[in-house]
């Protein structure tokens, strides 16, 4: 059983994620996967709308620094790549299961 303390740190991309306890939710809900992956989707949302700006600003002409556009958007980037990795395996094990004979 995983420990709910456990916590995840990629260095330099997301804060750490505590994973939530396993006691099931009220009202039909999707449950600690549905809450993981939704903070998972807003934070690769938030590393994108950050390098958005980061463009737009040294675009404009405001003070910002070439390297650090090119580090906002690798970071997006690598967030992104990362996030669907993970979704992929998370398909595989899934397919993985229903494969299983009982």
């Amino acid at each position: 059983m995983i420990d709910p303390s456990f916590k995840i740190s990629p260095p330099g991309l997301v804060s750490p994620v505590t994973l939530p306890s396993a006691a099931p939710t009220q009202g039909g809900g999707t449950g600690a996967f549905g809450e993981i992956f939704a903070e998972a989707v807003g934070r690769v949302e938030d590393f994108r709308v950050n390098a958005e700006q980061t463009v737009e600003r040294f675009l404009s002409g405001e003070q910002e620094e070439i390297h650090s556009v090119a580090m906002a958007t690798q970071r997006a980037e690598l967030a992104f790549e990362l996030f669907l990795q993970v979704k992929n395996k998370a398909v595989q094990a899934y397919q993985e299961v229903m494969r299983m004979q009982l």
